[in-house]
């Protein structure tokens, strides 16, 4: 007799995926750092991010690093280990007189020092507040104006720009910010040279913090290809046209070498996970989420376990199998995960609830933490209550794990305690890894189900397509012009006319150009001030790459890619998906 577990009995299994992701921001030939985010993001975010873990220790959770990022995190330890500081704020912020600044100098502390969510992160601190309306009144008065600002005004401004970065439970724990925040202005030397000591200690110990959260079986670490790459492209542009088949294509018509450059990223991937982390990832969440049925033949052959995509890429493949008929409610077949015929080595594949993971990122910051974390409570409750047969729910909860929390009060840190707490003390939901899934699985397990797909419609977790990255003029400009830089690339690797240090400078130089972050940026749909500053450090990382391979770069490179103008919810940092 088949055994039928009641209601009360089956679980709501949550996976909880927060992806960590910063692209490599240094100039390669320099080795300066050209953009802040990866510092900012550590001490503000990673630190946060681990703090409630450790605060919830019957919380579990999947937590993503993209190789890229983990190495950036390794090089800044270094630099304050050695004292080389190679980021421009960091640098000034250590530097004992600001009188002497030049121009340019001046410029970049104004240009970075006010880049942060205003409401949330300016306006409520008074002092940080005047340093903006002066800014303001100078800038009424022309940009030469800047060489009138004493030094002290561009050491407050340093200081209060590193504060309001700082991680909520940095915040709370720290005599040093506590002591400046008070204070509010007039900071002198030895206090700024106590904050830069205190961001090198926070940026040290946030992967050994992960590490023992992972140690200890609180959290399953999982990886990504390491420069971030959409996969399914370097394999094959025509992917593309699955999801959307009337998507205008690069010139270029494929990328070359591509399978050969998708292996690279994976094999590297594997190997910095191990190194980084002392275990080896069982899971990928691969680059934005971007699959194809090339894409998991290569993860099944790199030996990994489990990815995870957009629940669109789900629904398109439903779809297809059942000849575009409508497919019933989400709670039929959402709710656990999948193997793809066929595949000699399978890879479970996890679909994201796309509504829930947006309530995160862009509903719940207007609401009050613990509202905040009763709706989601209930809404997973719904999805316990309404889910047909006997087997246990499996509701993955996917996204960015640094971006949405300065629109939140306090850096979200009362909707993440509150959640958290609660999680802890539910009767029937029971938050799990990727990784526990599928071993329940394999050990057959009483609830654990996994469903069956015939096939897979290449696409993201934006849309179920990779409209984000390719298919516009600009997009595909920037893909056309890496094209051209790779050919050029295999020529000269070919030609022996490099040596082996050489070969691996430029190697690395091609691997950061291949990465995402430059394509989704492109697009008139982003703020005119980031799509700027990546297309210039994209023109740039293609013109180092031409100079590592001894070549003169195209005069093309001079030319802006792409403008933007528009305002994007989240600055365009992430995207809705519903």
């Amino acid at each position: 007799m088949p055994h039928h577990k009641k209601e009360s009995q089956k679980k709501l299994k949550l996976v909880l995926c927060w992806h960590m992701h910063q692209p490599d921001y240094r100039d390669y030939m320099s080795g300066e750092y050209v953009l802040p985010w990866t510092y900012l993001h550590a001490m503000k975010d990673y630190t946060d991010m681990a703090y409630h873990l450790e605060q919830h220790p019957q919380t579990k959770a999947v937590v993503n690093f993209v190789p890229i990022l983990t190495e950036q995190l390794l090089d800044y330890e270094q630099q304050f280990k050695s004292g080389q500081i190679r980021d421009g704020l960091l640098k000034m912020l250590c530097r004992e007189q600001l009188d002497d600044l030049n121009e340019q100098e001046r410029l970049h502390i104004l240009d970075s020092c006010f880049k942060n969510n205003h409401t949330k992160m300016l306006q409520p601190y008074r002092a940080y507040q005047h340093l903006f309306d002066l800014h303001r009144m100078m800038e009424d008065r022309g940009r030469e104006s800047v060489t009138y600002l004493s030094g002290q005004y561009l050491a407050d401004l340093l200081v209060w720009y590193h504060l309001v970065w700082m991680g909520e439970s940095v915040r709370r724990g720290s005599e040093i910010i506590a002591r400046l925040m008070t204070k509010g202005g007039q900071f002198s030397f030895a206090e700024r040279m106590e904050l830069f000591s205190l961001i090198g200690k926070l940026i040290s110990g946030i992967l050994p913090r992960y590490r023992a959260l992972a140690q200890g079986g609180q959290i399953e670490l999982s990886t990504t290809p390491y420069n971030h790459p959409i996969l399914p492209l370097l394999l094959d542009f025509n992917s593309a046209r699955e999801s959307e088949p009337a998507a205008p294509l690069p010139q270029a018509g494929n990328y070359p070498g591509g399978m050969r450059r998708a292996q690279a990223h994976m094999a590297k991937a594997v190997e910095s996970h191990q190194r980084n982390f002392g275990m080896a990832a069982k899971g990928v969440w691969p680059s934005e989420g971007s699959l194809s049925h090339a894409t998991l033949k290569l993860l099944g052959a790199q030996g990994f376990k489990w990815t995870a995509t957009g629940q669109a890429v789900l629904t398109h493949s439903l779809q297809r199998e059942s000849n575009g008929n409508t497919l019933p409610g989400k709670s039929a077949y959402l709710y656990k995960p999948y193997l793809l015929e066929g595949k000699a080595k399978p890879v479970y594949c996890f679909f994201r609830d796309d509504h829930l993971s947006d309530r995160i990122g862009f509903e719940y910051a207007k609401w009050k933490g613990d509202d905040a974390a009763a709706d989601l409570i209930r809404q997973l409750e719904e999805i316990h209550h309404h889910h047909q047969g006997d087997e246990d729910p499996v509701v993955s909860i996917i996204l960015d794990g640094e971006n949405a929390w300065e629109y939140y009060p306090y850096n979200g840190y009362y909707f993440l305690s509150e959640l958290y707490a609660r999680l802890e003390q539910h009767s029937f939901i029971s938050t799990t890894t990727f990784g526990e899934c599928v071993q329940a699985i394999e050990d057959q397990e009483p609830g654990s189900t996994v469903g069956s797909l015939n096939q897979l419609v290449a696409g993201s977790w934006v849309y179920g397509t990779f409209s984000t990255w390719i298919g516009s003029p600009d997009k595909n400009r920037g893909w056309d012009l890496l094209c051209d830089a790779k050919r050029s690339y295999d020529i000269v690797t070919n030609s022996g006319r490099l040596n082996a240090e050489e070969m691996r400078l430029a190697t690395e130089q091609l691997a950061d150009c291949e990465g995402s972050d430059w394509f989704w940026w492109f697009g008139d749909y982003n703020s005119a001030q980031s799509v700027s500053s990546f297309d210039l450090l994209f023109r740039k990382n293609l013109t180092n790459l031409y100079r590592l391979l001894k070549l003169s770069p195209p005069v093309d490179l001079q030319h802006v890619i792409s403008v933007g103008g528009g305002a994007p919810a989240a600055g365009g940092t992430m995207r809705r998906t519903e």
